[in-house]
């Protein structure tokens, strides 16, 4: 009887700070401890940490890290096990972190591949095979998508979810190790998402928690940088902390948080010149990530997103933005269709997905009453997944970590602003004036 009251109270207390739950009495729970990773002696010149991602029109780059500073970088690969029809010639960077040295770091691009087509591959001319699968050239595809990820319990629960999940490509809005300067979590965080990040590519974007900087000795991004570099090269951009790419009918634009953002700044100059190139016949979807949030109820993190909202929104609106996923306040979030503060039909849907599983927990508290904007919010760990079925229509779930099931929480239908009679696409004559003259 006791327990039953305790319960009740906690659950009353959470309700009226200001936690919305859509699964009624359901208590969240704690955080869960880190990983831990038991040392694992393998021969130096195995391939370690291997994920792929995306790099320009069928091809995907393949990643992994050796101790052997000798190893080739080389990626052989085909359509049938153990059997490679082609041979891809790569790069490879290190670098060092005070007293930490890392691994020989590869990056090797293959292609052209099929689409929707799976590959087996093998790094470096030994270890285990892998295989991948390509994403289709057309709809219906399927987009996994979870922020602030860590090293932790839940962490594994959100993966674990995930991989049950059939999806073409994995977003991720930020925050991936959480390593916070400890270098070997890069290197436990690429041995934890392996599994998954082997098989299908992942395309992330920075977070606060990559910034690592120490003023005098290191610059920010190193370590992230060097290990998940994006197609920001493919897509026109100086930086790997912002760039583009096209997936079926949707083009995504990834941006930076934490590089200059203003009207005068290259990342401001790159984003306008790639908007003007959007062709809405041919992507009709369009799809932004970064990681501060710009619309956002919970009292984690208020204001954090103000800057670049100021300098960025009205470039996303002119160029008709879907959705926009975020991360950074350790909860979810969705909201209607908004721009400059308030519901607008032409604007984007606004999606805060930081709840991974971080060892930080979860941010409960939000602000009452809730804005006029906002549709769902909820402190838990989970993931979404996002079904674009069509060149109009598109289905959002959002999925809680209950107890380590999987449950659907969240879901909407979402029509995309082809046809709305908002300024949309790259031949729209208002949406270039508007891009021009900003």
């Amino acid at each position: 009887m006791m327990k039953l009251l305790l319960r009740h109270l906690l659950s009353t207390t959470l309700f009226i700070a200001g936690t919305v739950f859509a699964g009624g009495d359901y208590i969240r729970p704690p955080p869960r401890k880190t990983l831990s990773f038991p040392w694992d002696q393998k021969p130096s010149s195995q391939p370690q940490q291997v994920h792929i991602s995306l790099a320009g029109d069928k091809h995907m780059r393949v990643t992994w890290v050796t101790n052997d500073g000798a190893s080739p970088s080389i990626v052989e690969y085909g359509t049938s096990p153990e059997k490679y029809s082609a041979t891809a010639q790569g790069e490879s960077t290190k670098y060092s972190y005070l007293l930490y040295s890392s691994g020989k770091i590869h990056h090797t691009v293959i292609g052209p591949l099929q689409e929707n087509t799976t590959y087996f591959y093998k790094c470096g001319g030994e270890g285990p095979e892998f295989q991948l699968k390509t994403p289709p050239s057309k709809f219906p595809v399927t987009f996994a998508v979870a922020g602030d990820l860590g090293q932790t319990g839940w962490t594994k629960s959100t993966l674990d979810h995930i991989d049950q999940c059939k999806y073409d490509v994995h977003l991720l809005p930020g925050d991936l190790s959480y390593a916070d300067y400890l270098q070997h979590r890069w290197d436990t965080f690429g041995q934890l998402v392996q599994p998954l990040a082997s098989s299908r590519p992942w395309m992330v974007t920075q977070g606060n928690h990559e910034k690592e900087s120490i003023p005098f000795l290191k610059d920010g991004f190193v370590s992230y940088n060097s290990r998940w570099k994006m197609p920001f090269e493919e897509s026109g951009s100086a930086s790997n902390l912002y760039y583009s790419f096209d997936v079926a009918g949707v083009h995504f634009v990834m941006l930076g948080s934490y590089t200059p953002y203003d009207e005068y700044s290259d990342q401001y100059s790159w984003l306008k010149a790639d908007l003007l190139k959007v062709d809405r016949r041919r992507t009709p979807w369009l799809v932004v990530l970064f990681h501060v949030p710009w619309y956002n109820s919970n009292r984690a993190h208020q204001g954090e997103g103000d800057d670049m909202m100021s300098s960025m929104e009205h470039l996303l609106y002119a160029a008709g933005v879907d959705i926009v996923f975020t991360g950074h306040v350790h909860a979810y979030e969705r909201t209607k269709r908004v721009y400059n503060g308030k519901s607008d039909r032409c604007g984007a849907v606004h999606i805060t997905i930081g709840d991974g599983g971080n060892r930080e927990g979860l941010a409960h508290w939000y602000k009452q009453p809730p804005p006029e904007w906002s549709v769902f919010r909820e402190a838990s760990f989970g993931h979404g997944e996002l079904k674009m079925v069509n060149s109009t229509h598109a289905y959002w779930s959002w999925h809680r970590n209950e107890d380590d099931e999987s449950v659907q929480s969240d879901q909407v239908w979402l029509t995309s602003l082809i046809g709305s009679g908002c300024n949309t696409g790259g031949g729209s004559h208002d949406m270039r004036r508007i891009l021009m003259a900003s």
